[in-house]
């Protein structure tokens, strides 16, 4: 996602389901419902005088909004996906209460209206990328699906069902080897996730997985300041105060696979990467809770990889400036 380059002055609110989607035109009022094919939408894109002044905010609805975005990009209309939680919050703030497919679009506008000037507006994702997220992201289903069904296999009573556990979780780690293989031959075709990925894993602490995982669902990484990395990440501490009281800051919100992935990796940088293994044993004898302790590596190690992927793409853009100019 980018920063707006222009201020719009019309905005429409969609709110996206399966079939259809329902748009409120902040120009005139005027409200829309258009079934949520590419053909149909192109269509409404092509004819309903889109441009760059104009912003259309969606909510992300598990792909079924990808139409829509591409059928934008298509006819240079900015958009913003935006967070399903902030819009509820947005709504609520008025007191709201109804809730149908008419309202959602009216409060979408009206929220891109208000905040405009600080909501970023979406961007196509690389293929190679969006491929690699799509794997990541049913390998880790298929995992917490392992693990759940070896825990029912080891619970008592498991005896009658044992052949259908042990069966399905043959058939889970073979599907989880095929994505890896998927995912390795991803990366070989991918030159430039590749290179990031090389960049990442040269961080004591950090190996192959953890830096796929990073590369696929945090691919603003290397491209963002250190604290958006953070607190996209959710691993930015939030201060906890009132009055004179200053309780233990709380980390909140955020990525939680990416959490998840970097908790392994702290934990190793602890034991084998110096500076890291030096920043947590100070905090221990400070007086830090271990899992505080942690969360601070894992933090420490999310601005490095940052650091260290924008020094990457930096030096790619230099090679490819020299190419050009030879």
């Amino acid at each position: 996602m980018t920063q707006p380059a222009t201020s719009p002055t019309r905005f429409i609110g969609a709110d996206v389901g399966k079939a259809e989607i329902v748009l409120h035109d902040s120009r005139g009022n005027a409200r829309h419902t258009i079934p949520n094919k590419p053909k149909d939408l192109a269509a409404f894109a092509a004819k309903a005088d889109l441009d760059a002044t104009c912003l259309v905010i969606c909510e992300a609805t598990g792909g079924y909004e990808d139409a829509l975005l591409a059928a934008l990009l298509a006819v240079g209309c900015p958009a913003h996906r935006a967070d399903a939680r902030k819009v509820k919050a947005f709504i609520h703030s008025y007191g709201t209460l109804a809730k149908t497919d008419a309202l959602d679009a009216k409060a979408l506008a009206a929220y891109g209206r208000e905040r405009h000037t600080s909501l970023a507006r979406w961007q196509a994702p690389d293929p190679d990328q969006e491929n690699l997220q799509s794997l990541v992201l049913t390998r880790a289903d298929f995992v917490a699906q392992r693990t759940a069904n070896r825990n029912r296999l080891a619970a008592p009573g498991s005896g009658p069902v044992q052949a259908y556990l042990e069966t399905l979780i043959t058939a889970l780690s073979e599907q989880i080897e095929a994505i890896e293989e998927a995912m390795a031959e991803t990366l070989r075709k991918a030159a430039a996730l590749s290179r990031a990925k090389k960049a990442l894993t040269s961080i004591k602490g950090i190996g192959d997985t953890s830096a796929i995982i990073l590369l696929a669902l945090m691919p603003e990484l290397g491209r963002i300041d250190r604290r958006q990395a953070t607190s996209l990440a959710g691993l930015a501490p939030h201060p906890n105060q009132s009055g004179t009281t200053e309780r233990y800051r709380r980390t909140k919100g955020g990525r939680p696979e990416i959490k998840q992935a970097l908790f392994l990796p702290a934990l190793t940088a602890t034991r084998f990467n110096p500076v890291l293994k030096d920043t947590y044993q100070r905090l221990i004898a400070a007086g830090k809770k271990p899992i505080v302790a942690i969360v601070a590596i894992m933090r420490r190690l999310l601005v490095i990889a940052n650091a260290r992927l924008r020094d990457a793409y930096a030096e790619e853009q230099k090679i490819a400036l020299a190419t050009e100019a030879n």
